[in-house]
């Protein structure tokens, strides 16, 4: 049985390539530029076959699906179509799409954070193939975007400082995707997938000090402001969709499920443990 790992220069693609290794199932890593897979923070493991895989660019899905019995994917809505007919002409029988717990918004279809994996879903599930669907919320990582500012100042902007989220260790997301790939009884099923406790945005600022052993100051600034901070960085559309669900989800605590534990056998990861390992990001 061999599966193809799309994605393979993010942090669950690549995590998840090394422990399907490790447990001795065949796995081939796909990235839209495998050259550069040697030089990612997590190098894959000796011995790991690698393929192109553009998930926009149909001319790349042939050889990358070559004899390939399951699929690791993220959710491109460009080429979907195409990937999956050409799933399907492989012999390929199970698709797990990491997806986002973003989708089971009532606006799903036209919220920009939320609209290519819903898109990615709908095909997936009108298809013939079993399908599997890993829906994270927030990610621990998400914290990389404070570690610029609280290296040089000190300091972190939040327009809702008191928003909750219940942030996941890309790690549990890619033990999640083991599970999954490799035992049937846990297939053809959706899964929300979070970290063991909902914290505010303040929180997680208030764990990394602690973690990076240094204080952190947050300033409460304006919508507005923060808009301006990131504009260089994140499209104006989905700026604003963060800040209407950060909004929403102000003084609000966020939903924290079991299903990490179901898949895995252990608790989700704590933001405080993350933190911890990653600490040095934040140091001066």
């Amino acid at each position: 049985m061999l599966t193809l790992v799309t994605g393979c220069r993010g942090r669950v693609g690549s995590t998840l390539v090394s422990l399907l290794h490790r447990d001795g199932h065949a796995v081939r890593a796909a990235s839209r530029t495998p050259e550069d897979l040697a030089a990612t923070a997590t190098a894959l493991p000796a011995g790991v076959s690698v393929a192109a895989c553009d998930l926009g660019d149909p001319a790349t899905f042939g050889a990358a699906l070559d004899g390939v019995d399951s699929v690791f994917l993220y959710a491109e809505p460009s080429g979907i179509d195409a990937f999956l007919s050409a799933a399907g002409a492989a012999g390929v029988g199970h698709i797990v799409l990491l997806s986002s717990s973003s989708v089971l918004a009532p606006d799903a279809q036209d919220n920009p954070i939320a609209a290519s994996h819903h898109a990615v879903e709908q095909a997936l599930l009108a298809s013939p193939l079993t399908t599997t669907l890993l829906r994270p919320g927030a990610f621990a990582a998400n914290a990389y975007q404070w570690a610029q500012s609280v290296r040089a100042h000190g300091t972190v902007d939040l327009p809702y400082p008191n928003s909750h989220t219940s942030p996941i260790d890309a790690t549990d997301i890619a033990e999640a995707a083991l599970a999954v790939l490799t035992d049937p009884r846990l297939q053809g099923e959706a899964y929300h997938l979070t970290g063991p406790e909902s914290l505010t945005a303040a929180e997680q600022v208030g764990l990394l000090a602690a973690a990076s052993r240094r204080p952190i100051a947050i300033n409460t600034v304006t919508g507005a402001a923060w808009k301006k901070s990131v504009a260089g960085f994140v499209p104006e559309a989905f700026a604003d969709a963060l800040l209407a669900y950060t909004a929403a989800s102000d003084g609000i605590p966020d939903e924290v499920t079991g299903d990490v534990e179901k898949l895995t056998g252990h608790p989700a990861r704590t933001f405080a443990a993350w933190a911890e390992e990653n600490a040095a990001a934040f140091r001066p």
